[in-house]
């Protein structure tokens, strides 16, 4: 059994700045802040650990209450703000998860940072939700590596005799790819996000594409033995 975990942002999609938009009107909104003043990299990051910063940054004590409430906030508005800004799936992502879903020894699932209502509400807009049958989100967890041995844990528990190198994580950052090496799985970098070839190229990803329209050669990279 082989197994393909997505991030979301950058990688099957971009919400055109949705995410962040609803992020900072939460902060604004519900902690009575005239703006936001300090602007701090979204990019790879789990959205606990944006929550934190954002508060931290704005003299605002980050306590489970209030990263509680920050996210309550956010997941409010995230709809709206879906709706509002021009985002789109991104290209091949819908045909290579047709491929991937026709082929019964591949999982697919989510390895994010966003928090799993997020996931849902941004997957749900551009009607990629149905796709993933499981996942590993960024409601608990501060750092990337740790959404990724909780995705591994998912996938040992589905394939209880899966190896780490039948696992290949597909992202846009070299967070992305530094997770996978976490828990020794493969990786795929994709061009689509905010980073340069040159940066996702220095991270060591075992495949580098500008974005995933050559399903043939994903596939094959997959499945090769």
């Amino acid at each position: 059994m082989r197994f393909c975990l997505f991030d979301i942002d950058g990688t099957l999609l971009r919400s055109g700045g949705a995410g962040k938009a609803a992020m900072e009107a939460s902060l604004v909104e519900e902690f009575g802040l005239p703006r936001v003043r300090v602007q701090i990299p979204f990019s790879g990051r789990t959205d606990r650990a944006i929550s934190r910063d954002l508060l931290s940054l704005h003299g605002i004590e980050p306590r489970d209450e209030h990263i509680a409430r920050l996210l309550r906030g956010y997941l409010h508005r995230l709809p709206f703000c879906l709706r509002k800004y021009n985002g789109t799936v991104l290209p091949g992502v819908c045909e290579l998860l047709d491929a991937l879903e026709s082929q019964e020894e591949i999982g697919i699932g989510l390895l994010t940072g966003n928090i799993r209502e997020g996931a849902r509400l941004k997957l749900e807009h551009f009607a990629i939700f149905d796709y993933f049958s499981f996942g590993a989100f960024g409601d608990e967890h501060l750092d990337r590596d740790d959404v990724a041995r909780s995705a591994w844990q998912e996938v040992v528990r589905r394939a209880p005799r899966c190896r780490p190198e039948d696992v290949w994580i597909i992202g846009d950052t070299p967070l992305d790819v530094r997770c996978a090496r976490a828990i020794g799985a493969r990786v795929v970098a994709v061009g689509t996000g905010w980073h340069s070839a040159e940066e996702l190229r220095d991270s060591q990803p075992d495949l580098l594409l500008p974005n995933l329209a050559d399903v043939d050669c994903l596939l094959q990279c997959i499945l090769r033995p």
